[in-house]
């Protein structure tokens, strides 16, 4: 890239520090708008026994794509109509038992404007986010919400910049209203996004990733050192388990032990594993969260677990290595 003089550098920061602070100001001034209007709206949505159709032309479109997929994934089942082809056939996707969330920021919109005597003589509820609160949308709307602006941070006034910013806002809004409303919790996000890192936190149990059956490592606590290596290097899980005759784990044996034996000087051959052992072992159930699995580890600063039922019968092992290949870490 060549050189540019510091003179036009500057500017372009200026420029750009003034759009932030034109769309800073309009999301500011939408904070009083968060009024009974709203709430309506919010009553809507959370009486709604159908879905929220969101629907908006061009730009808006874009910002009520975004506002569907929000409130789909908080727990308002949601999804997004294009207007033009909604009077082509789509149309047909609306039902009596869904809200419509109309985004224009003209509030006359054509394509807009010429299905809502259909949605009125279905009987369907419309909330409009206009910037226009005497235009045809908000007149004919059973709720408004006013996200008008001063001014678009274009310096033409042309391009939609704070009016689609502020519509956006207003839809978070309305989304995490109705998350709270609704009691929606992190897990139930997780169940609406199982492909993601958080789903897979939430979802992913410690019964999910454990080794189990013939992939534990274990032995009894009779048992001779040399066993528990032996075990240990067949299994390649840098541990073994210690378990009592009942198979209760009394212990686990780890690479950390076994440098503290030799720095112990005890004979691998003849000594047993219950004196080189560490007695009880940090253990977890099976039902628990991967995640907490996690959580124990790094609290105990240690790399791998015991997992075991109530009454502290060996299930399975786990290791840091399991979290990190299940993405948990």
């Amino acid at each position: 890239m060549s050189e540019h003089p510091a003179e036009e550098l500057e500017r372009l920061q200026r420029l750009g520090r003034a759009v932030v602070d034109t769309e800073a100001e309009a999301i500011a001034a939408l904070r009083a708008r968060i009024d009974r209007e709203f709430a309506r709206a919010c009553l809507f949505m959370l009486d709604c026994q159908g879905r929220v159709v969101v629907t908006g032309m061009g730009k808006s479109g874009h910002i009520a794509n975004k506002i569907a997929a929000t409130l789909a994934s908080t727990g308002t089942p949601a999804f997004f109509v294009h207007p033009g082809e909604a009077s082509h056939g789509d149309l047909g996707m609306i039902t009596p038992n869904d809200v419509v969330l109309a985004l224009s920021n003209s509030g006359e919109t054509g394509e807009i404007t010429s299905i809502i005597p259909l949605i009125k003589r279905m009987g369907v509820p419309l909330i409009s986010l206009t910037g226009n609160p005497a235009s045809t949308m908000a007149r004919e709307a059973d709720v408004s919400l006013d996200v008008g602006v001063a001014k678009e941070a274009c310096p033409l006034g042309l391009a939609p910049t704070a009016s689609t910013t502020t519509a956006l806002v207003m839809g978070d809004a309305l989304a995490v209203a109705l998350l709270e409303a609704r009691g929606f919790t992190a897990e139930d996000f997780a169940l609406s996004h199982p492909g993601g890192s958080l789903g897979r936190r939430l979802l992913l149990h410690v019964r999910d990733i454990m080794h189990s059956g013939a992939q534990i490592p274990q032995v009894t606590r009779n048992a001779q050192l040399r066993d528990a290596l032996m075990e240990m290097t067949a299994k390649g899980l840098g541990m073994t388990a210690i378990t009592d005759a009942d198979n209760r784990a009394v212990g686990i044996f780890t690479d950390g032990d076994l440098r503290r034996t030799l720095d112990r000087g005890l004979d691998i051959h003849t000594s047993p594993v219950a004196e080189a052992m560490t007695p009880g072992g940090v253990s977890i159930r099976p039902e628990r969260l991967a995640a907490e699995a996690l959580k124990v580890m790094e609290e105990n600063k240690i790399n791998a677990l015991l997992v075991t039922d109530q009454d502290g019968h060996l299930e399975g092992v786990l290791n840091m290595h399991d979290l990190l290949r299940a993405g948990v870490v």
